[in-house]
């Protein structure tokens, strides 16, 4: 192992600081500035010197200060993810810092979550603001801010094209909540159409990730995150993704509503189809069953549309729409989009929310939707698609045994590999780059919406060196690192 230097060095606005939490950067940091004298160290030692050098961005060892802080907190931790060795603690625009002072670039936005990159200085400021203010009364009460919002959200869906019927909204905290209201406000549809209780199947797809909670857990057929807390509630049925031909055996007079999404994130970055989803609402129509599109990862500009479906005829939009992530840039908010339709089946003590809806989240998202509603920044968004896909066409020549396929819209994008890509994660990484997985072999492409040209490029170079090393420079290991995805299809 290299020599260590001792840096120390204040990590701002983090609580609780012991003085271990004053951490270290490795002299390998710097590696590029010192002369290296000729060693007589072992062949294979000096090769673990030299590669550790080379790269910007080394995940911390074992014997680092980040590593005794994560041993000591991880004990008090629910394991329900595993993660890499930083300990991030600063975000600003398109970057990220982790305790050691070392710059990653952001290619992941949370999970598609901070549109806006990170450290918004409006954001931080209103959140200020709205917290002196008044941050929570329960519904039990008015507040100026959630119906603002409400009023917002649907009369700018509405003026893009979106969902033609939007007409109510109700506002919870997380995507999951969201779906969740969704899956009951179907219910209730088919139970007041049909009183004795036979139209009551909930239709998803395989692929699919609408959320942890019990209802949005059942519409996830992936037998490695229902097993472990079946049964599953009763009345789900799942069908295969774009395939249309199915569709009539699939939805039946018993279905009240069918959930799915325009773009499968966690499932592979899948697409689907205009006709698919035209034959879905036709079918749904038949039947008096409700369609539900799951835009929680795919909309909010992501697309370069405010929504993923507004690029279908009027005859294709959903009766309800769920959102989450981007809307609060990091902060914990959702929403349920019905039309009047649904909305006057729901009526008081239906169902109901502690949190969801307080002035505090209401008025970043009112913010934080007026911006990614701008078609300004939608339109960017396009623009900086057709840089990924041209550097992706650029490694499928390169690597054309290796990269497969590049799928996805505006910035929701997926590269299919042949083989396992978290290698290519953790090299990305330990170069500077944040990525994710999804799916089966896929890695993922969800940065922030605001990021520029220069730093997609920059970005894609670090990329480029990532796949050199993996796949080129065969005598260099590079592991892969658990746990990059939220719904990873091996139970890695």
């Amino acid at each position: 192992m290299a020599a260590r230097s001792l840096i120390i060095r204040q990590v701002g606005a983090l609580p609780n600081l012991k003085p271990r939490v004053l951490l270290t950067c490795n002299s390998r940091c710097h590696a590029s500035a010192i002369a290296v004298p000729t060693s007589t160290a072992p062949e294979n030692i000096e090769y673990d010197v030299a590669k550790e050098a080379s790269l910007s961005n080394p995940d911390p060892p074992s014997n680092s200060l980040t590593a005794a802080q994560l041993s000591e907190h991880t004990p008090y931790m629910v394991p329900t993810y595993v993660r890499p060795p930083p300990l991030m603690v600063k975000g600003e625009g398109c970057y990220l810092w982790d305790a050691e002072n070392r710059r990653y670039l952001d290619f992941t936005a949370g999970i598609a979550v901070n549109a806006l990159g990170h450290g918004d200085p409006e954001m931080a400021k209103l959140l200020y603001q709205q917290a002196l203010t008044l941050v929570h009364t329960s519904n039990l009460y008015h507040n100026p801010w959630t119906g603002e919002f409400s009023k917002q959200i649907i009369t700018k869906t509405l003026s893009a094209g979106a969902m033609h019927t939007a007409s109510k909204v109700f506002v919870c905290n997380s995507g999951s909540e969201a779906n969740e209201a969704a899956i009951k406000f179907a219910r209730k549809v088919g139970k007041i159409r049909t009183p004795s209780g036979t139209q009551h199947e909930i239709v998803s797809f395989h692929g699919s990730f609408h959320g942890r909670t019990m209802g949005s857990l059942s519409a996830t057929p992936n037998p490695k995150y229902q097993k472990p807390f079946s049964p599953m509630i009763p009345g789900f049925k799942y069908g295969t993704y774009n395939d249309e031909s199915s569709i009539k055996d699939l939805i039946t007079d018993q279905t009240c509503g069918v959930i799915i999404e325009p773009i499968q994130g966690e499932g592979g970055v899948n697409v689907a189809t205009s006709s698919f989803l035209q034959a879905l609402r036709t079918r749904c129509n038949e039947v008096g069953a409700v369609l539900i599109y799951d835009e929680i990862q795919c909309g909010l500009g992501r697309t370069g549309q405010l929504w993923a479906h507004q690029i279908l005829p009027k005859s294709a939009h959903p009766d309800i729409l769920t959102t989450a992530k981007a809307l609060g840039n990091g902060f914990p908010i959702g929403a349920t989009l019905v039309n009047e339709d649904v909305a006057r089946c729901i009526v008081t003590g239906d169902h109901g929310t502690t949190f969801g809806g307080n002035p505090l989240a209401c008025r970043l998202a009112h913010y934080i939707f007026s911006r990614l509603s701008d078609p300004k920044l939608q339109s960017t968004v396009r623009d900086k698609e057709n840089i990924f896909r041209r550097h992706f066409k650029n490694l499928q020549t390169k690597y054309p045994k290796q990269v497969k396929e590049i799928r996805g819209r505006g910035l929701i994008l997926g590269l299919q590999l042949a083989s396992d890509p978290t290698p290519i994660v953790a090299a990305a990484r330990e170069r500077g780059l944040l990525i994710i997985t999804c799916g089966s072999n896929t890695l993922r492409f969800v940065p922030p919406l605001i990021i520029s040209e220069a730093e997609i490029e920059e970005g894609l170079g670090i990329l480029e060196r990532a796949m050199d090393v993996v796949f080129s420079e065969r005598g260099e290991e590079v592991k892969g690192t658990k746990g990059q995805q939220e719904m990873a299809p091996d139970g890695r």
